[in-house]
């Protein structure tokens, strides 16, 4: 995915993952890029799944989205090597990668992408960002989850019980890793009661065809816990916010969550 400058310390760290991977596993070729920016002062890539590539429109739209994404982190490059060029010696740059993944697909309609970034400028590590993207196919346009429930405002009783079930399931999780969660750091604070801070949201599969068995919540390093704990998704069943679905929510959601769909741990 980084086109050069393979000094960097992202490169170094998807290079030692690669060969912790089991020969046939990492020998699996790497998808190419479908729009990449190199210079001396960055490396940068936008990748859509092969799921996305089928849907021209989507894709399309992505596309658009990544390059704006490039083009603003190439400037800031730019203007940095520029004022700071002591920054980029032997060869560093900084780098940039976005990878959009389909997740799911209900009603025939709407089509759920996470969609992850690694950025490195320097610093002990990459810093990686999720986010999740709904798609209506009909509408051909990005959408929110608000019609999938009767209320969504701030600190309403909705996304109350959803941020609560997000976190129970988040702390579940820890528990299962090993992880004491105890400590004078809250790393729950930034999660609150508000549809752009309880969680990036997806529409996870279900064992009915062409439904949802609930919602995934997707939190990057740093959200719930310390960068070594890696990121977290965890599932919500869509009878925990059964109560607060309207109509539309109540059509595209049903059954349970399939077997081996839980997201491995990274």
């Amino acid at each position: 995915m980084i086109a050069s400058h393979r000094g960097s310390a992202i490169s170094l760290a998807l290079l030692l993952g690669l060969l912790l991977l089991s020969p046939p596993l990492a020998a699996a070729p790497k998808s190419a890029p479908d729009a990449a920016v190199t210079a001396k002062y960055i490396d940068a890539s936008v990748t859509l799944d092969a799921a996305i590539r089928t849907d021209a429109p989507l894709a399309e739209n992505l596309l658009a989205e990544g390059k704006r994404w490039m083009e603003k982190n190439r400037a800031e490059a730019a203007k940095e090597f520029k004022a700071s060029p002591e920054l980029f010696r032997d060869g560093r740059a900084w780098a940039f990668e976005r990878n959009y993944s389909q997740t799911s697909k209900v009603g025939g309609r709407y089509v759920s992408i996470v969609r992850t970034d690694y950025v490195y400028t320097g610093g002990a590590h990459p810093n990686t960002d999720i986010d999740t993207i709904l798609w209506d196919t009909e509408a051909k346009k990005q959408i929110s989850v608000r019609p999938f429930f009767k209320e969504t405002s701030d600190n309403g009783p909705t996304l109350k019980a959803l941020r609560a079930a997000a976190l129970a399931a988040v702390k579940a999780e820890k528990k299962e890793r090993g992880i004491d969660d105890a400590g004078s750091i809250d790393w729950y604070k930034g999660i609150e009661p508000t549809l752009l801070k309880v969680g990036a949201v997806s529409l996870a599969p279900s064992t009915v065809a062409d439904k949802s068995a609930g919602l995934d919540f997707h939190y990057p390093p740093y959200a719930v816990g310390p960068y070594a704990e890696g990121p977290y998704t965890v599932f919500v069943p869509w009878e925990t916010f059964k109560a607060y679905l309207s109509p539309q929510g109540l059509a595209i959601f049903a059954g349970n969550q399939p077997p081996g769909t839980k997201p491995e741990r990274q």
